[in-house]
């Protein structure tokens, strides 16, 4: 059966009414993290499918107990197939290794699965189409802890609330601790955020040692003075040079991603 012959009132895989054209979601139950990939690497629920050159599911640790939501594939992403993979990967790599992590040890997804043209913010619609598949990776990765990457992300949980005030602190939504953090395209656009950013890795660590616990905390704020709290519990510690890549990253985006300053809007 073609998409165009399933019908508003039609149901999805998960008994949810299905919106026009959203065919692909019901191609089969979203039984692990791998069909679910399935599904979003054929979608055509909303036109941002049409555009992309790879969909972009999402990747890590199927056990991660972090799970990382961004907004949505970039240039880089969107040629490889893969989340996070240009500058502002590289330097979540880098905030990762400073805490005694590797990405191959959490799970990084993003809001949308595809490339919104132009790196244009991507619309409503365009992430209600994506929002199937995003719950189920939650459902099945099970994490302890979600870290919002950015202002869309941090929206899915707290809608009208801006970034920059709700920034490490830590929350709870529907029975799951959320974390929220800038995103770092922000840091590489504004220099004299990566404190900041930095700070709020450090308080990962900590939230998942049992460290931070109360909802509502206000920012953790440490200084390069103070000692380093314990490392995350399923990684070996970092090297001396874990930080590095981090700071070696340039302060702004690269040519291909640069024309969207809206994207990284942080309020």
């Amino acid at each position: 059966m073609s998409s165009l012959e399933y019908g508003p009132s039609d149901l999805g895989a998960y008994g949810e009414p299905r919106i026009e054209g959203q065919a692909s979601a019901g191609a089969g139950p979203m039984n692990t993290l791998e069909r679910v990939a399935q599904l979003v690497r054929t979608c055509t629920d909303c036109p941002l499918g049409r555009g992309r050159t790879n969909a972009v599911p999402g990747e890590g640790n199927p056990q991660a107990e972090v799970m990382f939501i961004g907004e949505g594939p970039g240039y880089q992403e969107d040629r490889q197939g893969r989340p996070f993979v240009g500058p502002a990967g590289k330097l979540l790599e880098g905030l990762l290794a400073s805490i005694g992590s590797h990405r191959d040890d959490v799970f990084i997804a993003n809001m949308v699965k595809c490339r919104p043209p132009e790196n244009r913010d991507p619309s409503s619609a365009e992430m209600a189409a994506c929002t199937k598949y995003l719950d189920r990776q939650i459902e099945l990765v099970n994490p302890k802890l979600i870290v919002t990457l950015g202002r869309f992300a941090f929206g899915r949980y707290f809608p009208g609330e801006g970034i920059t005030k709700a920034r490490g602190i830590l929350r709870e939504k529907d029975g799951r601790k959320i974390f929220p953090v800038l995103h770092p395209a922000a840091v590489l656009r504004r220099e004299e955020l990566r404190p900041t950013m930095i700070e709020d890795f450090r308080a990962i660590s900590e939230i998942l040692e049992g460290g931070i616990e109360d909802s509502g905390m206000e920012p953790v704020v440490t200084t390069p003075e103070a000692p380093q709290p314990a490392q995350l519990s399923f990684v070996a510690a970092p090297g001396p040079a874990a930080i590095m890549v981090a700071q070696a990253e340039t302060s702004t985006v690269n040519v291909e991603e640069a024309p969207r300053p809206e994207q990284l809007t942080l309020f």
